[in-house]
Parts: C-alpha cells; structure tokens; sequence
C-alpha cells in the first residue's frame, strides 16, 4: 500500500516537474522568437531606409536629365528660330532685288518699243523717199525684186528637183524591193494546185457492180444526190469523182467511203449518206474559218462570219486555194504594215477577209469584190477595212496605206511561182455559168454541170413540169447555152424528172 502510495506521489511529483521544465523551454523559446523578430525589423528599416534613399537619388538623376534634355531643346529651337529670320531676311531682299529689276525691266522694255517705234517712222520715211526717187510703190518693187530673183534662180531649181526626183524613186523603189524581199523571205507556203477529180479506192472490183447497182440505179441516185460525176472504169481498184466544185466532191468523197465501207448501197440509203456527209462538211468548214480566225489572232469576229470564211477552204481561185491564199495574205498585209509604220490590225483584218465574196459568188449575183464589201458593211466592219477590201483590185484608187497594201500582199500572193493556173479558173467559170443559166428557168430544183462542161444534168420538180414541159424546158435552156455562152464542141442537156409514190404500211 505504500508502495502504492510512493508511486502516485511520485509520478504527480515528475509531472509538475515536467511541467515546470517545459514552461520554462517554451519562455525561452518565445524570448528568443521576439529577439530574431526585433532583429529582423531593424535589418528590414534599415533597407527601407537605403532603398527610400536609392528611389530619390534615381529621381533626381531623372530630374537633373529632363532638365539637360529640355535646355538642349531650347537651345536647339532657339538656333532655329534664329536661322529662319535669317532666312527670312535674305528672302525680303530677294524680293526687294527682283522688284528692282522688274521695274528695271519694265523701263527698258518701254524704251525698246519707242526705239521700234522710231526705227519703224524712219524706215516709213526713207520707204516714202525711195518711192519718189523710183517713181514706183511698194509691191512694184517688191515684184520687179521677186522676178528677177526667179529668173536668175529658176533653171538651178529646175535641176535639182529633177535630181531630187531621180533620187527619191531610186531610193523609193531600192526600198520597195527591200521590203517585199523581206517579207516574202519572212513568210513562204508551199502550193499545191488544186484539181478537179478526186479518187477513192475500193477493197474491189466487185464492189464496182455493187456501186453501179442494177441497171444503173445506184450510181444514177448518187450523181443526181451530190451533183457530181461517178466515174467507174476499168481502173483497178479505184473510183473518180469529177465535179468542178470542191464541195460537191469532198461531200460524194466522204458519202462514197462511207458506202463503200458499210457495204449497203441502195438508192435510200445512198440519200441519207448523203445528208450526214454534208453536215460533216460543214462542221468542216465552220471549223476551217475558228482555225484561220485563230491562227491570225482576229477577234470580235461574228460566228456566222467564220462560217462564211470557212466555205474558202473548198473554194479555188485559178487553182489556188481561196482560204490559204486569204491566210498569206492577211500574213504578208501584217508584215508590210510593221515595217511601213501602218496599221497593222487593220491590214491584217482586211487582208484576211479581201475575198469573202468568192465563198458566195456561186449563189449571188456581181462580183467577189461587190459581194465581199456588202458581206462586211452587214458585220459592221469599219470604213477603212471595207476600203482596202473593194481596192485590192483595179476597180478603184487606193486612198489609205493599208489599201495599198492589202493590194500588193494580193499581188505577192498570187504570183508566187506555182500559186496559180489561169486555164482552171477559166474552166470553172464556164462550168458555174452553164449551171446559172439551168437555174434561171422556173421548175428547176437542182443544176449539175458534169462531164468536164459538156453536159449538164437538171432536176426539175415534178409538181411544177410534167413530161411535156421537162421536153420544152429542155429545148429553151439548150437555145439560151446556145446563145449566151461560147465554148467548144456540143453540150447535153439532159433534164431528169421523178415521180415517187410513198406509202406506209401499219
């Protein structure tokens, strides 16, 4: 029990002890604490302190700066402002000066027209004189002066114009030859003739019968559809066509392949081939004029007048192609007009459209020229294009350099060796003549002239001439070839009429 009671007093002996001891750590603990703080806020004034006197001593140098800076400034201001009255200064007198001589001037000019005045009263004065001395007036004089001055200069003017002349053409043709050398050198095209008969070859000579058909009938509907000649003969392996119209043959050219290569030749069929040959043909045509239009770099052209253009691609002219010749042309025009200084858009337009009449020749009445020009008065071409069109030939005078020009390219052209062959435009003449003259009778569908001119075949409608009429009409064309044209042997006139009856059955 005492044991007991030992213990307990001594364990709540140890705890105040304990409690003592760390009451008296925590006290010293906090009195070192205050220390390190009061230490610390006299380390902390005292940076404030040195910061507070770094701040105003930067200040102050800011200040002492600003100051520096702004008596510069001033300095600078004042430098300028004096230099500006000095400037100032030296412009009034300036002003003064040039005032001076203003006036300075004002007096001389003043003087000057009192000594004209003068000069002018002395020189009426002694004019006066002369006349009383010479009992003559003033244009007297002035004529007996004149014609002696003539008379003593004239024959030395006479022979230097003379001499000036010679010069001038020598220099102008040396010149003239200079140019068109140049540009002939510039441009050149090959010339290939064109003729009037086309061949196509046949796998064949089977195929011969079957293009003449049954007594006649195939071939028979084939000329009368493309207005052509069908030549069969003993040519191995080969068929002609002869027509003086390029067209006409390129169109049976294109159908006759066509049969021959899907082998059904017959009368219907033949008709229809036909059709489809001459849209391809035209297509053709339409994309020949896009081509030359193109090539030349003309635009603003109205699409039916490439169409226009394009028909010269199957026309000839003394066997020269029309749109190859009218091609060069607008070429050569281009190159004259770069090297004389003219307008070169204009020849180069006018050049290329110089024969557009002779794509429609065949159909209208009056010449290429007449044609063309009202051809591009209707597409609005301008005065100056329609006049070098109109005086490419011998009809009128050229009146503009570009006139001139369109006229010599033609020239240049059509004189190349090889360009052209006088017979066959002769030739095609003749042939397109005996076909307007068929075409004038009424009743007539379609005029043929084959057989190289000594034939023509006309299709009549059936409606309008009978068989009697067809014997008639026959005898009157025959009168009127006999009449109006000239040529050599005899030509057949053979009027063809067909009646077809078509039914359906359902």
């Amino acid at each position: 029990m005492q044991i007991i009671i030992y213990l307990l007093v001594s364990v709540v002996l140890g705890g105040l002890f304990g409690y003592q001891l760390r009451k008296i750590l925590v006290t010293r603990k906090a009195r070192e604490a205050e220390v390190l703080a009061s230490k610390i806020l006299e380390e902390a004034n005292s940076k404030k302190k040195e910061v507070i006197l770094n701040a105003k001593d930067e200040a102050m140098k800011i200040v002492s700066e600003a100051k520096n800076e702004e008596n510069k400034r001033r300095e600078h201001l004042t430098n300028m402002e004096q230099k500006l009255l000095g400037k100032e200064d030296v412009i009034e007198k300036k002003n003064q000066e040039l005032e001076q001589k203003k006036q300075e001037i004002s007096k001389r000019a003043e003087e000057i027209d009192k000594i004209k005045k003068e000069i002018g009263d002395i020189k009426e004065q002694e004019e006066q004189k002369l006349i009383k001395i010479a009992k003559i007036s003033k244009e007297e004089a002035k004529e007996i002066l004149l014609e002696k001055t003539e008379k003593e200069i004239s024959g030395e003017l006479i022979k230097k114009i003379r001499y000036l002349e010679e010069e001038a053409k020598e220099k102008a043709e040396e010149r003239a030859r200079d140019i068109i050398g140049t540009v002939i050198e510039r441009y050149a095209a090959d010339y290939t003739a064109e003729v009037t008969v086309s061949t196509v070859p046949i796998p064949n000579d089977e195929m011969k019968g079957r293009i003449i058909g049954r007594e006649g009938r195939n071939i028979q509907a084939f000329e009368k559809a493309t207005g052509v000649d069908l030549i069969v003969d003993d040519t191995p392996e080969a068929v002609v066509i002869s027509s003086f119209d390029p067209v006409r043959r390129q169109i049976a050219k294109l159908a006759l392949e066509k049969l021959i290569y899907d082998g059904r030749i017959h009368p219907a069929r033949i008709e229809d081939v036909v059709e489809k040959a001459k849209k391809e043909v035209n297509a053709k045509i339409k994309e020949a004029g896009e081509h030359a239009v193109l090539d030349l770099g003309v635009t603003g052209i109205h699409p039916d007048l490439i169409k226009i253009l394009g028909r010269l691609k199957y026309r000839t002219s003394y066997g020269q192609n029309v749109l190859n010749h009218s091609i060069e042309v607008a070429k050569l025009a281009e190159m004259l007009a770069a090297e004389l200084g003219a307008d070169q858009a204009i020849s180069k337009k006018a050049g290329l459209f110089h024969d557009i009449g002779k794509a429609l020749d065949q159909e209208m009445g009056g010449s290429h020229i007449e044609i063309g020009c009202s051809i591009a008065k209707k597409y609005g071409f301008g005065e100056d294009i329609i006049h070098a069109m109109e005086a490419h030939h011998e009809g009128i005078d050229p009146r503009t350099i570009e006139a001139i020009i369109i006229k010599a390219s033609d020239a240049i052209s059509a004189s190349r060796p090889g360009a052209r062959r006088e017979s066959l435009e002769n030739y095609i003449k003749r042939l397109t003549e005996l076909e307007n003259i068929a075409n004038s009778f009424e009743g007539v569908e379609k005029s043929y002239a084959i057989q190289a001119g000594r034939e023509v075949r006309i299709i009549v409608k059936p409606e309008d001439i009978d068989d009697l009429a067809a014997i008639k009409l026959s005898n009157s064309i025959a009168a009127k070839i006999e009449k109006e044209m000239a040529y050599p042997g005899q030509i057949k006139v053979n009027v063809i009429r067909e009646t077809r009856a078509v039914d359906y059955a359902k």
